[in-house]
């Protein structure tokens, strides 16, 4: 197997898609490592898996200290990193008009940064094991959403830090790639934050529809396997990154009418 006595270092793993690649990775023989910033839901986490090489440590990857920290205690404990999969991250639900700045400048801080962070921390080790660093996007990276400015505006970011990072290293034997899930069932909007920068609680989408986190981690653990250099999910996501492409002034249209009812923001 790929990813057998591999070592595997997923952010925010205690939840959602982070959660289920974990698992897998953990089934599929790797050592993995995760971080979070609550220590309750990884220890249970660990419970349940107290005869597997899981590493679990609590930190908040908006940090720039907490990241290095992280990625040095896992070098510590397993020798090596092969495999970094940037998977923290947190969304927004609010119009730019209402939204304090507070909101935005939180979505940046984990999203981008963190991804900034761990990805320079780990670097020298996935030189050295000629591994792979993952950065879980999104269509919004691709096509801004609305109500997602801060959200949009992180995931795009992001592509382009890992777009520059893996030209950089294209001769190196690393690889570098971005996944954009698409709508993915997750707590990420039960934790998105509303214009005042709390979590709202409550997700506006139909969850049951979308493809579960588990499907998700299956497509992305394949595409690291096979190096890929991004991964776009769903038939609604690839339409969207397809339409914008193409036809950019009638994704407008449509993203605005898949997203607002009798001009009200709904979803």
């Amino acid at each position: 197997m790929y990813f057998k006595d591999k070592v595997a270092v997923v952010t925010g793993g205690s939840d959602g898609i982070g959660k289920a690649l974990v698992q897998l990775l953990l089934s599929n023989g790797a050592k993995v490592a995760t971080c979070g910033r609550n220590y309750d839901k990884l220890y249970q986490l660990k419970a349940f898996h107290p005869n597997d090489d899981l590493f679990i440590y609590a930190a908040d990857v908006s940090k720039e200290a907490d990241c290095k920290k992280f990625i040095d205690e896992v070098v510590k404990q397993f020798g090596k990193i092969d495999v970094l999969i940037n998977n923290a991250g947190i969304s927004m639900r609010a119009e730019v008009a209402d939204t304090d700045l507070e909101t935005i400048k939180r979505v940046m801080d984990i999203n981008f940064w963190g991804t900034v962070y761990c990805s320079k921390f780990v670097l020298p080790e996935i030189l050295r094991s000629k591994g792979t660093i993952v950065g879980v996007s999104s269509v919004a990276g691709f096509r801004g959403l609305p109500g997602r400015s801060g959200y949009s505006a992180s995931k795009a970011a992001v592509n382009s830090f890992l777009e520059v990072l893996r030209t950089e290293l294209l001769e190196s034997g690393a690889n570098v790639m971005w996944v954009c899930p698409g709508f993915t069932t997750s707590n990420i909007r039960n934790a998105a934050l509303n214009k005042d920068a709390k979590p709202q609680g409550e997700t506006p989408m139909d969850e049951g529809s979308m493809m579960s986190a588990e499907e998700c981690a299956q497509h992305i653990l394949h595409a690291i396997e096979k190096r890929k250099r991004t991964l776009v999910l769903t038939f609604t996501g690839k339409r969207a990154v397809f339409m914008n492409r193409f036809f950019p002034s009638l994704a407008d249209k449509l993203v605005r009418k898949f997203f607002y009812k009798d001009g009200k923001l709904v979803k």
